[in-house]
């Protein structure tokens, strides 16, 4: 049977709002798609589309995102919604909103079926703004916001191998004698190395002027070898930071604290005890380390010109 011709047209509206239509026969795993989808998908509408394989596109992520959500509508038979991330077969990236609702017969689901839409330009919109609002615009770090939002003002949820705390030593100096721009240029150079460094860290994040915070994992946290990427930071931070014909020097001073529990601490005790080792390294000098350990400072480690 021929398709109708109002929804043909239907069909040809929504694919140029950006929709297509789908439905999937909970039988067999059976897949009816409108061209628009096929065309989010980069396949060729004269192929069936077969779920096993269709499956397959969406990122790890997405795919054990859409199992659930899709095994829950099914079993309590209610709509569903989600924003999922395919790559196409050219290899392009891209976001879909899957929207769907569940035909029930004899109080069991017998078919699903609903839309998609690419959303990506607003997903690419979305991210940027968040972005704005959680990006260091000098450093590219992350700022005092985030961390604030993401480890003090929240109860422990993730694991905490070591909260650093760093200050630069010299900062103020330069930016007195040189420059908001020279200053700025250490700002950067002090992020870069910091990230570089610690690459492996949940959170590398300006906290303030020159203040910077490193949140890192349990498995990166373990006493002599964090004391020994501290020491290999201060020591790269040291390394003079060319700038308009001069060579810029900054070092660092900097408080480590680890919880006693990696999945249960107080994150502001955390940050207490971190601010306070910090304090004791500047009362000592400057230019160092020191680890707190349950709220009391270790032994100082120089960080020697």
């Amino acid at each position: 049977m021929g398709e109708r011709p109002e929804a043909s047209l239907m069909c040809r509206a929504a694919a140029l709002a950006g929709f297509g239509a789908w439905e999937c026969d909970l039988a067999d795993d059976r897949l009816s798609w409108t061209d628009a989808v096929y065309d989010m998908f980069g396949l060729c509408p004269s192929r069936p589309a077969v779920r096993a394989e269709m499956i397959g596109q969406y990122s790890e992520e997405s795919r054990e995102l859409l199992e659930r959500v899709r095994s829950d509508a099914i079993r309590r038979c209610r709509p569903m919604r989600i924003d999922a991330e395919i790559v196409r077969t050219d290899g392009a990236r891209r976001w879909l909103r899957l929207t769907g609702d569940v035909v029930v017969r004899g109080g069991r689901a017998v078919r699903l079926y609903g839309l998609k839409q690419d959303v990506t330009d607003e997903r690419l919109r979305w991210d940027a703004m968040r972005r704005m609002a959680e990006q260091d615009a000098l450093t590219g770090l992350a700022n005092r916001a985030l961390f604030q939002n993401r480890f003090l003002d929240t109860a422990s949820v993730r694991p905490l191998g070591a909260l650093l705390l760093l200050d630069l030593d010299g900062f103020k100096q330069v930016n007195d004698r040189l420059g908001h721009d020279a200053g700025d240029a250490c700002l950067r150079a002090a992020a870069e190395r910091l990230a570089t460094g610690f690459a492996d860290a949940e959170m590398v994040a300006r906290i303030g002027g020159d203040e910077f915070a490193v949140l890192l994992h349990a498995d990166g946290a373990d006493g002599d070898r964090l004391e020994r990427r501290v020491a290999r930071y201060l020591a790269a931070l040291g390394v003079p930071i060319p700038w308009n014909g001069r060579m810029l020097e900054v070092r660092g001073s900097i408080g480590i604290a680890r919880p006693d529990d990696p999945w249960r601490y107080d994150p502001e005790a955390v940050f207490a005890a971190a601010d306070a080792a910090l304090y004791a390294v500047k009362a000592a000098g400057r230019n160092g380390y020191r680890v707190a350990e349950r709220g009391v400072p270790a032994e100082l480690g120089r960080q020697r010109a």
